[in-house]
């Protein structure tokens, strides 16, 4: 059963969006997040995590028991064409690219996931894996796929050097949210440091300002609500917080921490 992407019909309602990472392979996770109703939708960070075609299918049913939450995946470079399409075909609304550095990077991505039909040139044919258990109508398919949220990183030097080629072909080819990516920015820089320092704002709300030129939403992620206030005052209106190791060792943490001082001279 197809269903709707309510993640792409808040962006085409021009509404703020917010979501959250998880990393853990473990099918209970999409399910809760899904279930708090705080969120539009969360990202499986598949770049930092194990997975196979069976998890992927298993993480968007438990994501639409969780009331419909619709997923983002976001995936290494490498194999993203191959992969972007097993998690569309178990039925993930989103896809996260990274890496991009060109605009011939941008067409690529786009290739992987848009329709392979004569006005789009994309490469995604019916592939009715999750959609075809009960039947294999086509009907609402072509939709389906003209509904999936197309994001890319920004978060490398040479893409920031030449932002305006990379967002001109981004724009043309739909894609409705870019990342910044600070950590492989500085790497591609051979400047570890810049992370986390001030210098490394004039890039980020670069891109940012030129993101909203071109029409395109920037997506930033935080780790605190208290973050988000100067992105938003930048003009960014959609926010992925939190991620679910940093979340559950930080509780762990305060738990321990907690019950040391209690115990202390027991």
């Amino acid at each position: 059963m197809i269903l709707a992407n309510t993640f792409r019909e808040k962006l085409d309602r021009g509404e703020p969006t917010v979501g959250t990472h998880f990393l853990f392979a473990d099918t209970d996770v999409p399910e809760i997040i899904g279930d708090t109703g705080m969120f539009d939708y969360a990202e499986y960070v598949a770049e930092y995590s194990a997975f196979d075609m069976r998890l992927l299918y298993e993480l968007a049913r438990s994501a639409q028991c969780g009331n419909n939450l619709p997923l983002m995946i976001k995936l290494d470079q490498e194999a993203q064409s191959f992969w972007s399409q097993v998690a569309l075909g178990a039925g993930f609304k989103s896809v996260l690219f990274t890496d991009v550095r060109t605009p011939e990077d941008v067409d690529d991505c786009h290739r992987a996931i848009a329709p392979d039909t004569p006005n789009t040139g994309g490469l995604m044919g019916v592939k009715l894996r999750r959609p075809a258990l009960g039947s294999y109508s086509m009907d609402g398919y072509l939709e389906d796929l003209e509904s999936i949220v197309f994001a890319i990183m920004i978060e490398k030097n040479i893409t920031v050097e030449g932002i305006d080629e990379v967002l001109e072909r981004a724009k043309e080819r739909g894609v409705a949210l870019t990342q910044w990516g600070p950590a492989d920015f500085s790497f591609s820089r051979g400047q570890m440091r810049l992370m986390g320092s001030p210098e490394i704002r004039q890039f980020e709300e670069r891109v940012i300002a030129k993101s909203l030129e071109y029409g395109i939403r920037p997506r930033i992620e935080i780790g605190a609500v208290e973050q988000a206030k100067r992105y938003i005052d930048l003009g960014v209106r959609d926010f992925c917080i939190g991620w679910d190791r940093m979340i559950v060792r930080a509780a762990w943490m305060n738990l321990g921490e907690g019950m040391r001082k209690v115990l202390e001279g027991a």
